[in-house]
């Protein structure tokens, strides 16, 4: 690796077209085409002092010191490929050529994100058999070109997920194919995504996920779930990028947010689609009528004001068999084939162990905290002295996109350490977001808000009650102080919680399943206890549970279930102890 290079590198990055359905239609033949297609490129790149970092599947991702080299590897590579006799089956490969900032990492992998993500882009826009290079790679290389080389200029393209449009050059390769359908890019592409302001930051995983349902025949519609802030939208997007040139009718994005009444459903989708209503036939049948033939992507977002019209999706779906959805909702649909997925948060260090600071940014929540602190205050470096803070600040917001923007925020003024010590309060700290978001996702107590509105009465006053739980609980804790008066089985209420993303399911130590809110959620949960006339009997009757769970714990020592006890205790450790302090005030 000391000889790989670092600094301002040219990267090639290769993908064979159509690799997925040449793998599943000819299984037998195909590990053999990906050998001599994996040797015919590793020859090229050896050729000419190339660096093969990494080999996802069938695509080459390789770095090189000089434009020159990188641009003769791809020559050689797509003449080889050319000659091969592959038999009734052409390998045909996508090359993109890029020059920018990164990093060598002594575990061999590089750290320049943008510029990465980049030439993957590039690559990811041209078809088999074509050869793309940004300007950067142009300028470069455009006074060594070799003698029967010649660039096409095709224009300043938007690429996917980058804020700014690349100006991209074909290398024109004699008695090779040099003539090739438009460049999948955004500009070219039936949609309406709008261009983002910022970097998408992690979500390999969740992007990962969403993709492959989306790419199965099988399934129709997804939702993303999640608590406000949790970045679904953000993520609906960046699929929506990513798979746009997979739907020949084009992927629409759908704002339902200024929407509450579902009547307004169809009719705002027909309008996203220059769909024209007519006096003789109804918006649901024209809609249907246009949307017959179509294969295309529907990206609904916030459906959860308008819940109640989830059955016209389902119908949709029904008359237009090549249309999909991707919705993005606080509450999961209800509806057949529905494939819900709940959004995560960002991902986050152990609390209890200890990393360096290039280690801690390469974590989700950490790295998307970097991102906005630098756009506040360009000067700003995670190091040895403030990681630990960040790395604190991004745990108590639990990883909520949302949070962590409107902290970052402010560093501009504060430091990482005073920001920690102004987080006693988060719904009063998280406050101050971008005058160009809707008002709710402006500060965390909007996002929380408008959760909170569409919730009925009975739900509003379970949610509030279980505010009173530190740490989560249990179905019989929840049912034994948050049952009495309520118009509704705990259980079903619970479950209600949990279809609209306030509460979260999970496993206690001692196997029994827990719920839980995240940090923020159970501030504003317990502020609205608070603020009732029941807060008093409520943390009686939370008193009460905990010392019957110590009566039956004290019971059943040196018995067979001690050790089930023990564990159970372990995780109502907080409880406990909140129920303590309470009854000693």
């Amino acid at each position: 690796m000391n000889n790989f290079p670092t600094g301002t590198v040219t990267f090639l990055f290769t993908d064979i077209e159509g690799s997925t359905k040449i793998a599943q239609g000819h299984r037998e033949q195909w590990e053999t085409l990906r050998a001599r297609h994996h040797a015919i490129l590793q020859s090229a790149m050896d050729a000419h002092n190339g660096h093969v970092f990494q080999i996802i599947g069938d695509a080459f991702c390789a770095a090189f010191h000089t434009t020159g080299d990188a641009l003769r590897a791809a020559v050689k590579s797509q003449v080889d490929l050319n000659a091969e006799t592959w038999g009734e089956i052409t390998i045909k490969v996508r090359i993109g050529i890029h020059t920018g900032k990164a990093e060598i990492q002594a575990n061999g992998d590089y750290n320049g994100y943008i510029t990465l993500s980049r030439v993957q882009r590039l690559m990811s826009a041209g078809h088999g058999g074509q050869t793309l290079i940004s300007l950067a790679t142009q300028e470069l290389v455009r006074d060594e070109l070799p003698h029967d080389i010649t660039l096409r200029d095709m224009g300043q393209r938007r690429l996917k997920d980058l804020n700014q449009p690349e100006h991209i050059y074909q290398i024109v390769i004699p008695n090779l194919l040099s003539e090739f359908p438009a460049l999948k890019t955004l500009d070219l592409q039936l949609n309406n995504l709008p261009a983002q302001l910022t970097r998408f930051v992690g979500r390999e995983r969740e992007t990962a996920a969403v993709l492959g349902l989306l790419r199965n025949a099988d399934v129709r519609l997804v939702t993303l779930t999640g608590a406000g802030g949790t970045g679904k939208t953000r993520l609906s997007l960046q699929v929506a990028a990513d798979i746009l040139d997979e739907y020949e009718h084009g992927v629409w994005f759908i704002e339902l947010a200024s929407i509450i009444d579902p009547q307004l459903v169809l009719p705002t989708i027909a309008s996203t689609l220059k769909v024209k209503e007519s006096a003789e036939t109804s918006i649901e049948q024209i809609l249907h009528d246009h949307l017959h033939n179509l294969q295309l992507l529907l990206v609904i977002d916030n459906f959860e004001q308008v819940v109640s019209a989830a059955s016209v999706l389902g119908h949709l779906l029904s008359v237009a068999p090549k249309v999909k959805v991707l919705v993005s909702s606080r509450e999961v649909l209800h509806v057949r084939g529905e494939h819900a997925y709940p959004v995560p948060p960002l991902g986050l260090p152990e609390s209890k162990r200890k990393q360096t600071a290039a280690v801690l940014a390469q974590y989700e929540a950490i790295a998307l905290f970097i991102q906005h602190a630098q756009s506040a205050k360009p000067a700003f470096m995670l190091d040895e002295e403030n990681a630990s803070t960040v790395a604190e600040i991004c745990t108590r917001l639990d990883g909520l996109p949302l949070a962590i923007e409107l902290v970052a925020a402010r560093s501009r003024m504060l430091t990482p350490q005073a920001m920690l010590e102004k987080l006693s309060s988060h719904l009063k700290t998280l406050t101050g977001g971008a005058r160009d978001l809707p008002a709710r996702q402006q500060t965390i107590r909007g996002a929380i808000d408008w959760s909170y509105e569409l919730l009925d009465e009975t739900e509003k006053v379970l949610f509030a009650r279980l505010g009173v739980f530190i740490g989560g609980w249990t179905l019989d804790s929840a049912e034994s102080v948050c049952g009495k008066g309520l118009s509704v089985d705990v259980l079903n209420g619970l479950e209600s919680l949990l279809d609209k993303s306030l509460i979260r399911q999970m496993e206690g130590g001692s196997g029994e399943s827990r719920f839980t809110m995240l940090e923020t959620i159970h501030e504003y949960a317990y502020e609205k206890l608070s603020q009732s006339a029941e807060l008093d009997s409520i943390q009686r009757a939370y008193a009460n549970m905990i010392a019957d769970l110590l009566g039956k714990a004290l019971a059943a020592m040196s018995g067979p279930d001690e050790v089930t006890w023990f564990a159970k205790l372990d995780d109502e450790f907080d409880n406990l102890r909140s129920a303590m302090e309470w009854t000693l005030a």
